[in-house]
């Protein structure tokens, strides 16, 4: 992995690159003109995670260089700021190593330091040890706490200590709402909340005027689409694997007073064979399928994108939103989907400045 360089300066020309690249990858499809949306050119990342590299007495933050041609091969960088991370993450950064520094009981065996901060602030930082954590640590820590004014989480092996909570909250501005989101340590969440508002203010915009009929989300995390999308619909029907976010999604439609929308915590193929009437049992029956009418599909999958059988699936949908993190597997799966469906918007969000990462969107209409 190569550590991005930031430089303001080049934003639109990377920027330009990725355009470019995407017009050429999709070209086969036919789509509208491409919409683009930008991100700040530095401190856009508002959660990053770092090695934490003793050398005698000295600590420091770091990332591993890996050689493209060797990759068993990994040189070493300090890091003193990081410019791709969210200035809370970068204001804390040298606070924390004087901490770490100053308490034999907060540096002894620290291997790791993950930060997961918001857009006003808000700051939860989870340490991370090869040792187990003891009384003494605690006491320190949530000194911590207080003086930096934010939250603790201790993990080593087997144990975890919650100081105060396990989450965040994120408040995203889209489109003259206000959206309120618990974010929990260790669970998905978008990183470039920036970029986040827009892919949501796109994805209300490609859906609007959908109110009669229903919206199905597959890989829902914690409701991020699914709460600003649920005005849109008349009932929401989103479905996750992680049980931590299914959770997360409940307490999010409650903060958002979201009350046509509920979450099953279900694999995208277990949904899909529980539409086919293959699958039963009570999660199944919970859901009352036949009471859905069903026009809209939101799918926002991992890197490996979609298999076959599930871009077949989603194909009975009028309407497919697809949002993906990896254009190559999107193109992959538009080779199926396009048999049904044509490209009717096309958007880039550029999540990842300064990397070859892209994050893109596509509305699909029935032939």
């Amino acid at each position: 992995m190569a550590i991005p360089v930031v430089d303001p300066k080049r934003y639109n020309e990377q920027l330009a690159a990725k355009r470019d690249a995407l017009l050429a990858l999709f070209s086969p499809f036919s789509p509208p003109p491409l919409e683009v949306f930008t991100s700040p050119p530095s401190h856009y990342r508002q959660r990053c995670e770092f090695r934490i590299w003793h050398e005698g007495e000295d600590l420091f933050y770091a990332m591993f260089e890996v050689d493209p041609t060797n990759p068993k091969n990994k040189q070493i960088v300090r890091l003193d700021r990081y410019p791709v991370a969210s200035d809370t993450i970068n204001a804390l950064m040298p606070q924390l190593r004087e901490a770490f520094l100053a308490s034999q009981a907060l540096r002894h065996r620290l291997f790791q330091v993950e930060f997961l901060t918001t857009l006003s602030g808000e700051a939860l930082v989870t340490l991370i040890y090869h040792r187990p954590l003891d009384d003494a640590w605690e006491s320190e820590a949530r000194a911590l706490e207080r003086e930096l004014g934010i939250m603790i989480i201790g993990r080593s092996r087997k144990e975890r200590r919650v100081l105060t909570r396990d989450y965040v909250w994120e408040k995203l501005h889209v489109d003259g709402h206000a959206f309120h989101y618990q974010q929990v340590e260790n669970s998905f969440t978008q990183p470039n909340a920036v970029v986040c508002q827009k892919m949501l203010s796109w994805a209300r915009d490609v859906t609007a005027g959908s109110q009669a009929r229903d919206l199905v989300e597959l890989y829902c995390g914690n409701g991020n689409f699914t709460v600003a999308l649920a005005a849109n619909f008349r009932r929401v029907l989103a479905t996750e694997i992680s049980r931590t976010s299914v959770a997360s999604a409940k307490v999010n439609f409650d903060a958002n007073g979201v009350g046509n929308a509920q979450v099953a915590r279900m694999s995208a193929e277990e949904f899909s064979q529980a539409l086919n009437g293959e699958k039963g049992g009570r999660r199944v029956a919970e859901m009352a399928l036949d009471t859905f009418d069903f026009s809209t599909v939101l799918v926002d999958p991992p890197r490996a994108g979609l298999d076959e059988a599930s871009c077949r699936q989603i194909s009975r949908f009028d309407r497919i939103v697809y949002i993906s993190c990896n254009p190559k597997t999107l193109a992959e799966n538009l080779t199926i989907l396009s048999q049904t469906h044509r490209v009717e918007r096309f958007a880039l969000f550029d999540q990842f400045p300064f990397t070859d990462h892209c994050e893109c969107g596509v509305l699909l209409q029935r032939r």
